[in-house]
Parts: C-alpha cells; sequence; structure tokens
C-alpha cells in the first residue's frame, strides 16, 4: 500500500451524465439518474454506485483480510441494499443492508472465520465512511450468523 493519505480524482460532466477519470486504463462510467427519480433506470446512479461501492469495499476487504489471515475460501458475495429515505427534511441514505455469503472447505476453523469477518467489519474503508446504519447478514455453510454492522 502507499503511504496515505491517499487522493482519488473523478470529473462529473451532467451534460454527457458520465464520470471520467484521469487514471490510465479506466473506462468512462456513463450514468443517469434512477427510476426512482424520473431516470431511464437503465445505467448506473449515484446511488446504485454507493451501494455497490459498499458492497465491493467489503468484498475486497474481505479477499485481503483472508489472505493475511490464511483463511482457505472458495467463495464469497456481499449483496448490498440501500434505503434512501428523507430524515429532518434531507434525503439521505439511512441503512445499508449487507448479506455476505462465504463458503469455506470443511473442517475451517470456526473461530477463524469469525476472525476474519470482525476484521472485515472493523475496516470496511467504505462503510466507515458512511453515517448509514450498516447491518451485515453473514452466511457460511448455511449457518447464518446475524452482525451490527461493518463498523465497531
Amino acid at each position: 500500500m502507499l503511504p496515505l493519505p491517499h487522493r482519488y480524482v473523478v470529473t462529473a460532466a451532467p451534460a454527457a451524465a458520465s464520470w471520467t477519470s484521469p487514471a490510465a486504463g479506466v473506462s468512462d462510467l456513463h450514468t443517469a439518474a434512477p427510476a426512482e427519480f424520473d431516470g431511464p433506470g437503465d445505467r448506473w446512479s449515484p446511488e446504485t454506485l454507493l451501494v455497490g461501492a459498499v458492497a465491493d469495499c467489503v468484498a475486497i476487504t474481505f479477499r485481503g483480510v483472508a489472505r493475511a489471515s490464511q483463511l482457505p475460501w472458495t467463495a464469497m458475495t456481499c449483496a448490498a441494499a440501500g434505503t434512501l429515505d428523507r430524515v429532518e427534511g434531507t434525503m439521505r441514505f439511512t441503512a445499508i443492508d449487507l448479506d455476505v455469503r462465504v463458503t469455506v472447505p470443511e473442517g475451517t476453523s470456526d473461530a477463524l472465520v469469525h476472525r476474519v469477518l470482525d476484521k472485515v467489519k472493523r475496516t470496511c474503508l467504505i462503510t466507515n465512511s458512511l453515517t448509514a446504519d450498516v447491518r451485515m447478514r453473514t452466511t457460511i455453510e448455511g449457518r447464518t450468523i446475524e452482525a451490527d454492522g461493518c463498523r465497531t
């Protein structure tokens, strides 16, 4: 990892409804308002990008923490659902519900899986940056664990 702080730059152009990034090899991302705001509903929107960033960060964080912890795993998915609501006259995301599914080889230590998932909850930088309540439901080999969110 490069030394902190990191800086990320993106340019949004409302007339073109796209985002561009000066990073080499990163393609433009065409966006539109979601159907809930009278948009076409067929492109990424700021709302879906935010919820997608949460799911992606949890998945990438899991991969790194599992590798560092030597946790063997065969599959992992993180589905995210964000709730946008009006609070005290301001629209904002009030909750993001995560459904994390992890498959590990038979005989994998439950304690190790729990340690990895706890560290993922504590270190997911996107969820740590949000004010929305982030709740995680994790399924491991058919067992379900309820957790209070991605931050402790």
